[in-house]
Protein backbone atom coordinates (compact mmCIF):
# COMPACT_ATOMS: atom_id res chain seq x y z
CA UNK A 1 0.00 0.00 0.00
CA UNK A 2 1.00 3.86 -1.14
CA UNK A 3 2.37 5.46 2.10
CA UNK A 4 0.17 8.90 2.60
CA UNK A 5 2.85 11.59 2.12
CA UNK A 6 2.16 14.47 4.81
CA UNK A 7 2.96 17.56 3.12
CA UNK A 8 1.33 20.62 3.55
CA UNK A 9 1.79 23.36 1.34
CA UNK A 10 0.37 27.13 3.24
CA UNK A 11 -1.48 28.10 -0.24
CA UNK A 12 1.40 26.59 -2.12
CA UNK A 13 0.95 25.92 -5.61
CA UNK A 14 1.05 22.22 -5.72
CA UNK A 15 -0.73 19.53 -3.97
CA UNK A 16 1.05 16.82 -1.80
CA UNK A 17 0.98 12.55 -2.34
CA UNK A 18 -1.07 10.22 -1.27
CA UNK A 19 -1.36 6.38 -1.28
CA UNK A 20 -2.36 5.27 -4.82
CA UNK A 21 -5.05 2.85 -3.53
CA UNK A 22 -8.78 2.62 -3.18
CA UNK A 23 -9.77 3.31 0.56
CA UNK A 24 -13.17 1.70 -0.12
CA UNK A 25 -11.44 -1.93 -0.97
CA UNK A 26 -13.44 -5.05 0.25
CA UNK A 27 -11.35 -7.36 1.98
CA UNK A 28 -12.18 -10.62 2.60
CA UNK A 29 -12.76 -12.38 5.88
CA UNK A 30 -15.40 -14.18 7.89
CA UNK A 31 -18.42 -12.01 9.41
CA UNK A 32 -16.85 -10.25 12.94
CA UNK A 33 -18.79 -9.70 15.86
CA UNK A 34 -21.09 -6.82 16.52
CA UNK A 35 -20.24 -3.73 18.90
CA UNK A 36 -22.44 -1.77 20.08
CA UNK A 37 -21.67 2.28 19.86
CA UNK A 38 -23.36 4.98 21.27
CA UNK A 39 -25.80 5.54 17.83
CA UNK A 40 -26.41 1.98 16.96
CA UNK A 41 -24.54 -2.02 16.32
CA UNK A 42 -22.16 -2.12 13.76
CA UNK A 43 -20.75 -5.56 12.47
CA UNK A 44 -17.35 -6.03 11.93
CA UNK A 45 -14.58 -8.65 10.20
CA UNK A 46 -12.72 -11.16 12.28
CA UNK A 47 -9.18 -12.24 11.57
CA UNK A 48 -7.36 -14.62 13.42
CA UNK A 49 -5.41 -11.51 15.54
CA UNK A 50 -7.48 -8.92 15.35
CA UNK A 51 -11.33 -7.35 14.39
CA UNK A 52 -11.72 -4.89 12.11
CA UNK A 53 -14.78 -2.32 11.99
CA UNK A 54 -14.18 0.38 8.95
CA UNK A 55 -16.79 2.80 7.60
CA UNK A 56 -18.58 4.26 11.52
CA UNK A 57 -20.25 7.69 11.22
CA UNK A 58 -18.97 9.67 14.05
CA UNK A 59 -20.58 12.53 12.49
CA UNK A 60 -23.85 13.83 10.15
CA UNK A 61 -23.02 14.09 6.78
CA UNK A 62 -21.84 17.81 6.48
CA UNK A 63 -23.71 19.01 3.82
CA UNK A 64 -26.27 21.95 2.82
CA UNK A 65 -26.23 23.91 6.13
CA UNK A 66 -23.80 21.78 7.31
CA UNK A 67 -21.15 22.60 5.43
CA UNK A 68 -18.56 24.80 7.08
CA UNK A 69 -20.69 24.34 10.50
CA UNK A 70 -18.87 22.85 13.50
CA UNK A 71 -19.88 18.76 13.35
CA UNK A 72 -23.42 17.36 14.44
CA UNK A 73 -24.01 14.03 15.92
CA UNK A 74 -24.32 10.91 13.67
CA UNK A 75 -27.86 10.16 13.11
CA UNK A 76 -28.64 6.77 14.95
CA UNK A 77 -29.91 3.46 13.38
CA UNK A 78 -31.53 0.39 14.20
CA UNK A 79 -30.61 -3.21 13.30
CA UNK A 80 -26.78 -3.76 12.22
CA UNK A 81 -24.83 -1.78 10.37
CA UNK A 82 -22.04 -3.39 7.99
CA UNK A 83 -18.43 -2.10 8.89
CA UNK A 84 -16.95 -4.19 6.75
CA UNK A 85 -15.45 -1.86 4.42
CA UNK A 86 -14.49 2.10 4.68
CA UNK A 87 -16.52 5.13 4.22
CA UNK A 88 -16.24 7.66 1.27
CA UNK A 89 -12.91 9.92 1.69
CA UNK A 90 -13.63 13.39 1.84
CA UNK A 91 -13.84 15.36 -0.99
CA UNK A 92 -10.66 16.11 -3.18
CA UNK A 93 -8.43 16.30 -6.16
CA UNK A 94 -6.45 14.02 -7.79
CA UNK A 95 -3.13 15.08 -9.45
CA UNK A 96 0.41 13.69 -10.85
CA UNK A 97 0.89 11.76 -8.24
CA UNK A 98 -2.10 11.08 -6.40
CA UNK A 99 -5.13 9.43 -8.08
CA UNK A 100 -7.63 9.50 -4.77
CA UNK A 101 -10.30 11.87 -5.62
CA UNK A 102 -13.94 12.63 -4.63
CA UNK A 103 -16.53 14.67 -4.81
CA UNK A 104 -18.76 13.45 -1.71
CA UNK A 105 -19.44 15.47 1.42
CA UNK A 106 -20.55 12.87 3.19
CA UNK A 107 -17.35 11.18 4.31
CA UNK A 108 -17.07 11.86 8.58
CA UNK A 109 -16.04 8.03 8.45
CA UNK A 110 -13.77 6.01 11.25
CA UNK A 111 -12.29 2.94 10.87
CA UNK A 112 -11.55 0.60 14.15
CA UNK A 113 -8.73 -2.15 14.73
CA UNK A 114 -8.37 -3.89 17.73
CA UNK A 115 -6.34 -7.05 18.53
CA UNK A 116 -8.43 -10.07 19.37
CA UNK A 117 -7.49 -10.09 23.53
CA UNK A 118 -9.30 -6.51 23.57
CA UNK A 119 -12.30 -6.77 25.79
CA UNK A 120 -14.61 -4.49 27.66
CA UNK A 121 -13.29 -6.42 30.53
CA UNK A 122 -9.39 -5.92 29.18
CA UNK A 123 -9.19 -2.54 27.16
CA UNK A 124 -6.32 -1.82 25.42
CA UNK A 125 -4.81 1.79 24.95
CA UNK A 126 -6.49 3.87 22.08
CA UNK A 127 -4.41 5.24 19.33
CA UNK A 128 -5.85 7.76 16.96
CA UNK A 129 -4.12 8.69 13.76
CA UNK A 130 -4.27 12.03 12.09
CA UNK A 131 -3.30 11.25 8.34
CA UNK A 132 -1.01 14.19 6.81
CA UNK A 133 -1.48 16.97 4.02
CA UNK A 134 -4.59 18.88 4.84
CA UNK A 135 -5.96 18.21 0.97
CA UNK A 136 -5.81 14.96 0.04
CA UNK A 137 -5.89 11.49 2.19
CA UNK A 138 -7.79 9.43 4.34
CA UNK A 139 -7.59 7.08 7.31
CA UNK A 140 -8.27 3.80 5.74
CA UNK A 141 -5.08 4.65 3.50
CA UNK A 142 -3.24 3.44 6.28
CA UNK A 143 -2.94 -0.15 7.45
CA UNK A 144 -2.70 -0.45 11.40
CA UNK A 145 -2.64 -4.22 11.78
CA UNK A 146 0.93 -4.95 13.18
CA UNK A 147 0.63 -1.78 15.38
CA UNK A 148 -2.28 -2.86 16.55
CA UNK A 149 -1.62 -6.71 17.13
CA UNK A 150 2.73 -6.14 17.66
CA UNK A 151 1.44 -3.21 20.25
CA UNK A 152 -1.68 -4.58 21.39
CA UNK A 153 -3.18 -1.31 21.31
CA UNK A 154 -6.57 -0.14 19.51
CA UNK A 155 -6.04 1.87 16.46
CA UNK A 156 -8.28 4.47 15.03
CA UNK A 157 -7.76 5.90 11.71
CA UNK A 158 -10.71 8.64 10.25
CA UNK A 159 -11.48 11.07 7.91
CA UNK A 160 -11.70 14.81 8.42
CA UNK A 161 -12.60 17.59 6.05
CA UNK A 162 -9.65 19.12 4.02
CA UNK A 163 -8.85 21.97 1.95
CA UNK A 164 -11.70 24.55 1.31
CA UNK A 165 -14.13 22.08 3.30
CA UNK A 166 -12.21 22.05 6.42
CA UNK A 167 -10.25 25.12 6.18
CA UNK A 168 -12.83 27.78 4.35
CA UNK A 169 -13.47 31.28 6.25
CA UNK A 170 -16.02 34.13 5.78
CA UNK A 171 -16.58 37.64 8.23
CA UNK A 172 -19.26 36.29 10.01
CA UNK A 173 -18.75 32.35 9.47
CA UNK A 174 -18.65 30.65 13.20
CA UNK A 175 -15.44 29.25 13.54
CA UNK A 176 -13.62 29.82 10.47
CA UNK A 177 -11.03 28.13 9.45
CA UNK A 178 -10.91 25.38 12.23
CA UNK A 179 -13.82 23.20 11.08
CA UNK A 180 -11.52 20.47 10.22
CA UNK A 181 -10.19 20.69 13.46
CA UNK A 182 -13.42 20.35 15.29
CA UNK A 183 -13.76 16.95 12.64
CA UNK A 184 -10.79 15.53 14.59
CA UNK A 185 -12.13 16.87 17.75
CA UNK A 186 -15.14 15.18 17.26
CA UNK A 187 -13.44 12.18 16.61
CA UNK A 188 -11.61 12.06 20.34
CA UNK A 189 -15.57 12.29 21.49
CA UNK A 190 -16.50 9.20 19.75
CA UNK A 191 -13.61 7.09 20.95
CA UNK A 192 -14.82 8.79 24.64
CA UNK A 193 -18.06 7.93 24.35
CA UNK A 194 -17.59 4.29 22.48
CA UNK A 195 -14.11 3.19 22.52
CA UNK A 196 -14.59 1.01 25.57
CA UNK A 197 -17.29 -1.29 23.43
CA UNK A 198 -14.00 -2.08 21.40
CA UNK A 199 -11.84 -3.25 23.94
CA UNK A 200 -10.15 0.56 23.99
CA UNK A 201 -9.09 2.26 27.25
CA UNK A 202 -11.50 5.92 26.82
CA UNK A 203 -8.73 6.97 30.29
CA UNK A 204 -5.92 5.66 27.75
CA UNK A 205 -5.79 8.15 24.14
CA UNK A 206 -2.91 9.00 22.25
CA UNK A 207 -3.33 11.05 19.54
CA UNK A 208 -0.61 11.25 16.86
CA UNK A 209 0.11 12.25 13.45
CA UNK A 210 2.24 13.00 10.52
CA UNK A 211 3.57 16.29 8.79
CA UNK A 212 -0.19 18.00 9.33
CA UNK A 213 -1.19 15.45 11.07
CA UNK A 214 1.12 16.26 13.50
CA UNK A 215 0.54 20.08 13.01
CA UNK A 216 -3.10 19.37 13.62
CA UNK A 217 -1.84 17.02 16.62
CA UNK A 218 -0.13 19.88 18.23
CA UNK A 219 -3.08 22.25 17.69
CA UNK A 220 -5.08 19.95 20.12
CA UNK A 221 -2.13 20.41 22.77
CA UNK A 222 -2.88 24.35 22.37
CA UNK A 223 -6.67 24.14 22.18
CA UNK A 224 -8.50 23.79 25.30
CA UNK A 225 -11.26 22.22 23.61
CA UNK A 226 -9.48 19.09 23.63
CA UNK A 227 -7.98 19.07 26.80
CA UNK A 228 -8.96 15.94 28.15
CA UNK A 229 -9.92 14.18 25.48
CA UNK A 230 -6.23 12.80 24.96
CA UNK A 231 -3.61 11.42 27.21
CA UNK A 232 -0.66 11.40 25.32
CA UNK A 233 0.85 12.77 21.83
CA UNK A 234 3.40 11.45 19.48
CA UNK A 235 3.95 14.11 16.42
CA UNK A 236 6.18 13.27 13.57
CA UNK A 237 7.71 15.80 11.38
CA UNK A 238 4.91 18.53 12.42
CA UNK A 239 5.66 22.34 11.99
CA UNK A 240 3.86 24.12 14.75
CA UNK A 241 6.56 26.73 15.30
CA UNK A 242 8.31 26.45 11.89
CA UNK A 243 8.54 29.73 9.54
CA UNK A 244 9.35 29.69 5.52
CA UNK A 245 12.03 31.68 4.10
CA UNK A 246 11.22 33.24 0.84
CA UNK A 247 11.18 30.63 -2.11
CA UNK A 248 12.58 27.66 -0.17
CA UNK A 249 9.75 25.31 -1.02
CA UNK A 250 8.49 26.89 -4.31
CA UNK A 251 9.96 29.33 -6.47
CA UNK A 252 8.55 32.86 -6.16
CA UNK A 253 6.58 32.18 -3.03
CA UNK A 254 7.47 34.93 -0.71
CA UNK A 255 8.62 34.41 3.05
CA UNK A 256 5.75 33.48 5.39
CA UNK A 257 5.81 34.00 9.27
CA UNK A 258 3.87 30.62 9.93
CA UNK A 259 4.85 27.42 7.40
CA UNK A 260 1.65 25.52 8.57
CA UNK A 261 -0.50 28.31 9.84
CA UNK A 262 -3.11 31.29 8.46
CA UNK A 263 -4.11 34.06 10.45
CA UNK A 264 -8.21 34.38 10.87
CA UNK A 265 -8.07 37.52 9.28
CA UNK A 266 -6.09 36.34 6.41
CA UNK A 267 -8.42 33.47 5.68
CA UNK A 268 -11.48 35.12 5.76
CA UNK A 269 -9.97 37.84 3.35
CA UNK A 270 -9.04 34.31 1.02
CA UNK A 271 -13.09 33.42 1.48
CA UNK A 272 -13.93 36.51 0.19
CA UNK A 273 -12.12 36.43 -3.07
CA UNK A 274 -13.05 32.27 -3.35
CA UNK A 275 -16.80 34.16 -2.95
CA UNK A 276 -16.11 36.94 -5.23
CA UNK A 277 -15.27 34.00 -7.60
CA UNK A 278 -17.85 31.49 -7.50
CA UNK A 279 -20.43 34.79 -7.94
CA UNK A 280 -21.87 34.49 -3.99
CA UNK A 281 -22.79 37.43 -1.90
CA UNK A 282 -23.31 35.10 1.12
CA UNK A 283 -23.40 31.82 2.81
CA UNK A 284 -26.57 30.43 1.94
CA UNK A 285 -25.32 30.83 -1.90
CA UNK A 286 -21.46 29.18 -1.35
CA UNK A 287 -23.41 26.43 0.37
CA UNK A 288 -25.48 25.80 -2.91
CA UNK A 289 -22.47 25.28 -4.68
CA UNK A 290 -21.68 22.08 -6.24
CA UNK A 291 -18.35 20.15 -4.66
CA UNK A 292 -17.17 19.62 -8.30
CA UNK A 293 -17.68 23.45 -9.21
CA UNK A 294 -15.79 24.47 -5.87
CA UNK A 295 -12.91 21.39 -6.22
CA UNK A 296 -12.40 23.16 -9.94
CA UNK A 297 -11.12 26.60 -8.31
CA UNK A 298 -7.29 26.75 -8.98
CA UNK A 299 -5.56 25.94 -5.73
CA UNK A 300 -8.33 25.82 -3.84
CA UNK A 301 -7.64 22.91 -1.29
CA UNK A 302 -4.46 24.04 -0.92
CA UNK A 303 -5.47 27.63 -0.62
CA UNK A 304 -7.03 26.68 2.62
CA UNK A 305 -4.85 23.76 3.85
CA UNK A 306 -3.84 25.78 6.88
CA UNK A 307 -5.87 26.00 10.46
CA UNK A 308 -6.46 30.07 11.26
CA UNK A 309 -4.94 31.29 14.27
CA UNK A 310 -6.41 33.44 16.90
CA UNK A 311 -9.94 32.41 17.61
CA UNK A 312 -11.99 30.55 20.18
CA UNK A 313 -10.27 27.52 18.74
CA UNK A 314 -6.73 28.36 18.63
CA UNK A 315 -4.01 31.12 20.29
CA UNK A 316 -3.05 33.84 18.16
CA UNK A 317 0.79 32.72 18.19
CA UNK A 318 1.61 28.96 18.88
CA UNK A 319 5.51 30.46 19.97
CA UNK A 320 3.36 32.76 22.68
CA UNK A 321 1.41 29.44 23.62
CA UNK A 322 4.31 27.03 24.11
CA UNK A 323 6.57 29.77 25.79
CA UNK A 324 4.32 30.06 28.03
CA UNK A 325 3.57 26.31 28.61
CA UNK A 326 -0.61 27.21 27.74
CA UNK A 327 -1.02 23.63 26.91
CA UNK A 328 -2.04 20.37 27.34
CA UNK A 329 -0.27 18.26 30.11
CA UNK A 330 0.66 15.03 28.80
CA UNK A 331 3.66 12.90 27.87
CA UNK A 332 5.43 13.78 24.28
CA UNK A 333 7.01 11.93 21.46
CA UNK A 334 8.15 14.29 18.73
CA UNK A 335 10.62 14.09 15.77
CA UNK A 336 11.59 14.54 12.54
CA UNK A 337 13.81 12.84 9.21
CA UNK A 338 17.06 13.74 8.95
CA UNK A 339 17.06 14.43 5.52
CA UNK A 340 12.92 16.55 5.88
CA UNK A 341 13.47 18.88 2.82
CA UNK A 342 14.31 16.74 0.02
CA UNK A 343 11.47 15.38 -0.58
CA UNK A 344 10.18 19.35 -1.20
CA UNK A 345 13.25 19.67 -3.42
CA UNK A 346 12.27 16.90 -5.44
CA UNK A 347 8.78 17.42 -6.06
CA UNK A 348 8.65 21.37 -6.39
CA UNK A 349 11.70 21.60 -7.76
CA UNK A 350 12.72 18.79 -9.73
CA UNK A 351 9.84 17.22 -11.07
CA UNK A 352 8.46 21.22 -11.49
CA UNK A 353 10.84 21.82 -14.04
CA UNK A 354 12.99 24.01 -11.66
CA UNK A 355 15.71 22.15 -10.95
CA UNK A 356 18.49 23.73 -8.49
CA UNK A 357 22.02 23.91 -10.30
CA UNK A 358 25.07 24.64 -9.30
CA UNK A 359 24.57 28.29 -11.29
CA UNK A 360 21.38 29.42 -9.47
CA UNK A 361 22.07 27.65 -6.12
CA UNK A 362 23.62 31.13 -4.83
CA UNK A 363 20.32 32.93 -6.23
CA UNK A 364 18.51 30.51 -4.29
CA UNK A 365 19.90 31.68 -1.21
CA UNK A 366 20.12 35.28 -2.12
CA UNK A 367 16.48 35.07 -2.37
CA UNK A 368 16.18 33.16 0.91
CA UNK A 369 18.64 34.62 3.26
CA UNK A 370 19.41 37.98 1.74
CA UNK A 371 22.96 39.40 3.07
CA UNK A 372 23.67 36.05 4.85
CA UNK A 373 23.92 33.95 2.00
CA UNK A 374 27.56 33.98 1.09
CA UNK A 375 28.40 32.42 4.91
CA UNK A 376 25.36 30.13 3.83
CA UNK A 377 27.37 29.25 1.36
CA UNK A 378 30.54 29.08 2.46
CA UNK A 379 28.65 26.54 5.41
CA UNK A 380 27.04 24.03 2.86
CA UNK A 381 29.54 24.29 -0.12
CA UNK A 382 28.43 22.39 -3.40
CA UNK A 383 31.88 20.10 -3.73
CA UNK A 384 30.36 18.60 -0.77
CA UNK A 385 27.35 17.32 -2.04
CA UNK A 386 26.39 14.45 -4.72
CA UNK A 387 24.29 17.31 -6.30
CA UNK A 388 22.85 20.99 -6.13
CA UNK A 389 19.94 19.32 -5.11
CA UNK A 390 20.77 17.97 -2.12
CA UNK A 391 22.94 21.15 -1.02
CA UNK A 392 20.09 22.90 -0.92
CA UNK A 393 17.53 20.26 0.87
CA UNK A 394 20.41 20.03 3.62
CA UNK A 395 20.22 24.01 4.22
CA UNK A 396 16.68 24.37 4.67
CA UNK A 397 16.14 21.37 6.66
CA UNK A 398 18.38 22.68 9.09
CA UNK A 399 17.34 26.22 8.94
CA UNK A 400 13.75 25.39 8.30
CA UNK A 401 12.84 21.85 10.09
CA UNK A 402 15.25 21.39 12.73
CA UNK A 403 16.19 24.30 13.62
CA UNK A 404 12.19 24.84 14.59
CA UNK A 405 11.77 21.30 15.61
CA UNK A 406 14.53 21.75 18.72
CA UNK A 407 12.86 24.71 19.60
CA UNK A 408 9.31 23.03 19.67
CA UNK A 409 10.76 20.31 21.61
CA UNK A 410 12.43 22.74 24.28
CA UNK A 411 9.48 24.16 25.07
CA UNK A 412 7.62 21.35 25.72
CA UNK A 413 10.12 19.57 27.46
CA UNK A 414 10.11 22.24 29.86
CA UNK A 415 6.36 21.51 31.59
CA UNK A 416 6.10 17.90 29.70
CA UNK A 417 7.97 14.70 29.40
CA UNK A 418 9.08 14.33 25.82
CA UNK A 419 11.20 12.05 23.90
CA UNK A 420 12.60 13.69 20.71
CA UNK A 421 13.76 11.05 17.40
CA UNK A 422 15.20 11.48 14.71
CA UNK A 423 14.78 8.57 11.79
CA UNK A 424 17.96 8.27 9.80
CA UNK A 425 17.06 5.42 7.61
CA UNK A 426 18.59 7.11 4.14
CA UNK A 427 17.86 4.04 2.80
CA UNK A 428 14.26 3.62 3.17
CA UNK A 429 12.03 2.00 0.99
CA UNK A 430 10.37 4.68 -1.31
CA UNK A 431 7.09 4.21 -1.73
CA UNK A 432 6.14 8.01 -3.88
CA UNK A 433 7.64 8.69 -7.53
CA UNK A 434 10.66 10.62 -7.26
CA UNK A 435 12.69 11.74 -9.56
CA UNK A 436 14.88 9.06 -11.21
CA UNK A 437 18.14 8.78 -9.59
CA UNK A 438 17.36 11.17 -7.19
CA UNK A 439 18.46 10.14 -3.61
CA UNK A 440 16.04 11.43 -0.87
CA UNK A 441 17.87 9.96 2.13
CA UNK A 442 15.80 9.98 5.23
CA UNK A 443 12.61 11.78 3.69
CA UNK A 444 9.64 13.28 4.34
CA UNK A 445 7.23 10.69 5.61
CA UNK A 446 9.40 8.00 4.99
CA UNK A 447 9.21 6.75 8.89
CA UNK A 448 5.29 6.18 8.04
CA UNK A 449 5.62 3.14 6.58
CA UNK A 450 8.07 1.98 9.77
CA UNK A 451 4.35 2.46 11.65
CA UNK A 452 2.09 1.09 9.28
CA UNK A 453 3.58 -1.58 7.57
CA UNK A 454 2.01 -3.53 5.16
CA UNK A 455 2.73 -6.51 2.87
CA UNK A 456 4.13 -4.35 -0.12
CA UNK A 457 6.63 -2.54 2.06
CA UNK A 458 7.56 -5.26 4.26
CA UNK A 459 9.11 -7.03 1.13
CA UNK A 460 11.08 -3.51 0.09
CA UNK A 461 12.42 -3.85 3.48
CA UNK A 462 15.91 -5.65 3.91
CA UNK A 463 15.51 -7.78 7.42
CA UNK A 464 17.29 -4.97 9.86
CA UNK A 465 14.82 -2.47 8.04
CA UNK A 466 12.02 -4.78 8.80
CA UNK A 467 13.71 -4.87 12.69
CA UNK A 468 14.10 -1.01 12.73
CA UNK A 469 10.27 -0.79 12.21
CA UNK A 470 9.34 -3.58 14.95
CA UNK A 471 11.71 -1.49 16.91
CA UNK A 472 9.19 1.77 16.63
CA UNK A 473 5.98 -0.28 16.96
CA UNK A 474 7.45 -0.96 19.90
CA UNK A 475 8.80 2.16 21.15
CA UNK A 476 5.63 3.86 19.76
CA UNK A 477 3.03 1.66 21.52
CA UNK A 478 5.46 1.28 24.91
CA UNK A 479 4.67 5.35 24.96
CA UNK A 480 0.74 4.58 24.20
CA UNK A 481 1.20 2.00 27.30
CA UNK A 482 2.70 3.78 29.74
CA UNK A 483 3.64 7.36 28.41
CA UNK A 484 7.52 5.89 28.01
CA UNK A 485 8.51 4.66 24.96
CA UNK A 486 11.47 2.46 26.89
CA UNK A 487 10.62 -1.50 27.90
CA UNK A 488 11.89 -5.05 26.85
CA UNK A 489 13.44 -5.67 23.73
CA UNK A 490 13.99 -1.94 22.94
CA UNK A 491 17.12 0.08 22.66
CA UNK A 492 17.10 2.42 25.96
CA UNK A 493 15.59 6.03 24.50
CA UNK A 494 16.88 8.82 26.69
CA UNK A 495 14.13 11.59 28.26
CA UNK A 496 15.10 14.65 26.48
CA UNK A 497 17.03 17.07 28.08
CA UNK A 498 19.94 18.25 25.44
CA UNK A 499 20.34 18.47 21.92
CA UNK A 500 22.80 15.08 22.72
CA UNK A 501 19.83 13.09 23.63
CA UNK A 502 18.01 12.97 20.48
CA UNK A 503 17.27 9.47 19.90
CA UNK A 504 18.44 8.00 16.13
CA UNK A 505 16.29 5.63 14.23
CA UNK A 506 18.17 3.60 11.81
CA UNK A 507 18.75 0.04 10.40
CA UNK A 508 21.32 -1.61 12.80
CA UNK A 509 22.29 1.66 14.47
CA UNK A 510 19.91 2.92 17.49
CA UNK A 511 21.80 5.17 19.43
CA UNK A 512 21.23 8.89 20.89
CA UNK A 513 22.65 11.77 18.64
CA UNK A 514 23.45 15.46 18.70
CA UNK A 515 20.80 16.87 16.77
CA UNK A 516 22.20 20.28 17.13
CA UNK A 517 25.91 19.61 15.97
CA UNK A 518 24.17 17.48 13.18
CA UNK A 519 22.04 19.99 11.50
CA UNK A 520 24.27 22.72 12.72
CA UNK A 521 21.74 24.97 14.85
CA UNK A 522 25.12 26.95 16.46
CA UNK A 523 25.67 28.34 12.88
CA UNK A 524 22.32 29.17 11.97
CA UNK A 525 21.97 31.19 15.65
CA UNK A 526 24.97 32.97 14.51
CA UNK A 527 23.04 34.55 11.60
CA UNK A 528 20.86 35.84 14.03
Amino acid sequence: MRRLLGLTLAALVLAGCSEKTDPGAQPTAPPGPVVRTDTGDVRGIVHSDRRIFNGIPYAAPPVGTLRWAPPEPAEPWTGERAATRPGSACPQNKNAIADLASSNEDCLFLNVTTPNSASPEHRKPVMVWIHGDGAIGAGAQFDPTRLAVKGDVVVVTFNFRLGVFGGFALPGLKDSGTIGLQDQRAVLRWVQRNAAAFGGDPGNVTLFGVSYGATATSAHLMSKESHGLFHKVAMQSGFTLMDMPAGVTYPGIPALPWYGWTTTKDAETQGQVVAKQLGCKDLACLRKVPVAKLLALPQVMNIFQPYALGNEQLPADPLRALTAGDFAEVPVLSGTTRDEHTTFVAFFRELAGQPVTAANYPELLRTAFGNKAGRIAAEYPLKDYPTPARAWAAVVTDRMWAQAQLRQNQLLSAKNPLWFYEFADRDAPIDIPFPKGFDPGAWHAGDVSYLFPDATSTKAMRPDQVALSDTMIGYWTNFAHRGDPNGDGVPEWQRFSTPGSVQSLAPGKIAPVDYEQEHRLAFWRSLG
